[in-house]
């Protein structure tokens, strides 16, 4: 009895480790290289990249337009293959012939044989659809990826299958034991029957292992390939909405043309001509593909016939490494607000105040998928991801950005690559303020009014924001509030510079009554928890929490769903403790590698990299221009300094000009206005009832228009 159970065991074991085989790995792939194909008889063959999958050969004019243009497709199920002279074949398809010439005889024999073998899967692919009734034919390799999911998946339920007959039996056999050991209760063989008891409850919990190790494989088999799946379907859409862009566009070029020949049929006589004599290339030569060679990822097409990328730099000149005495200069400033005190360049970073205001947009996809939230609690949870993901550019930057100038102003237009365009203005200089607005295509809108006060305390520098962020979706009409946390740098005597973010952020949504407060927890050398920690909670109106936020302000922030709560001990004051029982987290948000090099380039992200990049028609007075800060980034930093002291100078001289007019308008009984921002007006906020700058409009159109005749001369 003994040994049979033992042995069953082993072959149970053994049986649940045998059990889950790996999923086949689809077969089939892509074949693609340079060939010369025929265009016409002065231009004769022209090399273009050729891409083989799925049935179907592309051809692109360079392996870059793989993303976005495709100047042909010949489908290979009605093709005809014809081998020609040394290095020559010619595809016929839909009564079009394509003429190709490889690079050498084998690369033209490697094509020739990965083409017919295309052919005949496809060919077999199109009578087995028929033979179906499906009328869209699948291509063969999606066809086969298939089919080996769904044999694992069967391969599962078989396994589950399996497991649950052996339960069956085991149970029986377990029950059966259980009614004997009552049937001879007392007796000397009690003993022996016990034991076989507890050999077949053994089984039995082998056996229902095996069963929830089955169910569990047969769930993330299902869920990997429908994570992969649901992407894919994403990318078809949006590729689907790229192409519905550009067919409306084509229409209007095609109804603008055709009103002009209406108007004028001679001069396009010409044209008509010549296209006759290129029908031969499929029109791929013709001018206005010519004008697209440098589209950028979806086709973008002008009336003008010409269309230009927009590249952003990816890199800035080195930092210079220049050695300073931080603490003779910081030390006779312990205690002082920081704006007031002339500091050398050294400190800075070449960028200002409003740009780094700018980056809060770092992870602007972040509004966008909120915007897209049907759930105000989901979307709470996506704007709170937002809050801290500002923070995650700073980990590394200690440096300070230069202090903008009275009227300095800073546009970002992004409608182009993200759907926003964002405008700020330096309002005040006592105390520093700055003013921001940004709207969105894509269903938000953000301001903010932030005033900075900054202090040494000797061994750390603490700057503190004031201020509220304001930010509304277009859809709902949710208003979400919220203001910043403490940012402070350490080890300003000896060390490495090092900074931290402490606080707590209260997120407001004004319109639902909905909440988060967030923590900020500092550094701390002896705590155990992980560094720059950051938890939340989401709560309703009537303050029930439904999400719990973790993570780190550097890194990442994850949700977790509560399904219930219940009072615990440990709590502060006397109070309880919520203990909190949530699904698995999910993730909200992760942080952006920094670009190569970044360690040289005083660790700015991608979009930190772009932010000071040379742009034609801003606005005078724009923080690009700024001449100290475009020469500290190009690494002149003695010519930095000396351009410096003078707008600093200039800006004082200016200050005490305005104050002059005021003293006299005022001897002189005359009301006088304080100064004035051109793009922002102080108003009364409707939430907080406090004193707030808000865009008042008109900077756009004056760029439109390039009237800069309302712009202060700073620089």
């Amino acid at each position: 009895g003994t040994a049979n159970t033992v042995s069953a065991v082993v072959c149970l074991i053994q049986l649940t480790l045998q059990l889950f085989p790996t999923p086949p790995h689809p077969a089939g792939g892509l074949v693609k290289s340079w060939l010369f194909k025929w265009t016409n008889y002065l231009k004769g063959y022209q090399r273009r990249w050729f891409v083989l999958s799925n049935g179907l050969l592309s051809y692109y004019r360079t392996q870059a337009e793989m993303a976005h243009t495709c100047r042909g497709t010949i489908p290979l199920a009605t093709a005809h293959i014809e081998v020609g002279d040394t290095c020559h074949f010619v595809l016929t398809s839909g009564g079009r012939t394509y003429h190709l010439k490889a690079t050498s005889e084998g690369e033209c024999q490697r094509w020739v044989s990965a083409l017919q073998q295309a052919k005949a899967n496809s060919t077999l692919l199109m009578h087995h659809s028929d033979d179906s009734g499906d009328e869209t034919p699948v291509p063969q390799e999606e066809r086969v990826l298939t089919q080996g999911v769904l044999k694992t998946l069967a391969s599962k339920l078989g396994d589950l299958s399996t497991c649950n007959e052996l339960i069956g039996k085991h149970g029986a056999a377990l029950q059966r034991s259980l009614s004997e050991l009552e049937d001879v209760r007392g007796s000397n063989d009690g003993t022996d029957k016990v034991k076989a008891v507890n050999e077949r409850a053994t089984l039995f919990r082998i056996t229902s292992n095996a069963m929830i190790n089955a169910c569990r494989d047969f769930l993330d088999v299902a869920d990997s390939h429908s994570r992969r799946w649901q992407k894919a379907l994403h990318y078809e859409r949006e590729q689907r909405h790229h192409l519905e862009e550009t067919i409306e566009q084509l229409a209007k070029q095609h109804n603008s043309l055709e009103r002009a020949w209406r108007e004028n049929p001679t001069s396009y006589a010409g044209v008509e001509r010549s296209q006759e004599g290129d029908a031969s290339d499929e029109n791929e030569e013709a001018e206005f593909f010519d004008a697209m060679e440098d589209s950028p990822s979806f086709i973008t097409v002008t009336t003008g016939g010409e269309t230009q990328r927009k590249t952003r730099r990816s890199r800035i000149p080195d930092k210079p490494n220049y050695s300073l005495n931080l603490w003779s200069i910081m030390k006779n400033c312990i205690g002082k607000d920081l704006s007031r005190i002339p500091m050398p360049i050294n400190f800075n970073e070449p960028l200002s105040m409003l740009q780094r205001l700018t980056e809060d947009l770092e992870y602007s996809e972040l509004l966008d998928r909120a915007a897209c939230c049907d759930s105000a609690l989901d979307q709470m949870c996506l704007v709170a991801a937002f809050s801290v993901s500002s923070y995650s550019t700073t980990v590394h930057r200690t440096a300070k950005p230069f202090n903008p100038l009275l009227g300095e102003t800073y546009e970002l237009d992004r409608l182009e690559e993200y759907g926003y365009r964002s405008i700020s203005e330096q309002v005040s200089h006592h105390p520093p303020a700055a003013a921001h607005h940004v709207a969105s295509q894509r269903g938000w809108t953000l301001w903010q009014h932030i005033t900075i006060d900054s202090k040494f305390r000797g061994k750390y520098i603490s700057v503190m924001p004031f201020g509220n962020i304001h930010l509304q979706f277009h859809s709902n009409g949710n208003h979400y509030v919220w203001s910043k946390v403490t940012s402070t740098v350490h080890n300003i005597i000896v060390g490495k510079l090092w900074i931290d973010q402490s606080g707590d952020i209260d997120i407001v949504n004004t319109t639902t009554k909905d909440t988060c407060h967030l923590k900020f927890s500092p550094y701390s050398y002896f705590s155990r928890d992980v560094p720059r920690k950051v938890t939340g909670v989401v709560e309703d109106r009537e303050g029930a929490a439904h999400y719990i936020l973790s993570g780190t302000w550097d890194n990442k922030m994850e949700s977790a769903k509560i399904v219930e709560s219940s009072q615990g001990c440990g709590g502060t004051e006397g109070k309880q403790k919520t203990v909190y029982q949530t699904l698995q987290p999910k993730l909200l948000w992760k942080k952006y590698p920094l670009p190569e090099n970044a360690e040289n380039m005083h660790f700015f992200s991608s979009l930190a990299l772009t932010l000071n990049e040379p742009e034609e028609g801003v606005a005078p007075t724009d923080s690009r221009l700024r001449p100290d800060q475009r020469l500290m980034e190009a690494g002149l930093w003695d010519e930095a300094n000396i351009e410096k002291q003078r707008l600093e100078e200039h800006q004082r001289l200016e200050r005490k000009r305005r104050e002059a007019q005021a003293n006299q308008a005022l001897d002189e009984g005359q009301d006088i206005e304080g100064y004035q921002p051109v793009w922002f007006e102080k108003r009364t906020d409707d939430c907080t009832g406090e004193s707030t700058y808000v865009y008042r409009g008109g900077y756009w159109e004056a760029k439109d228009r390039q009237d800069w005749s309302l712009c202060p001369e700073i620089f």
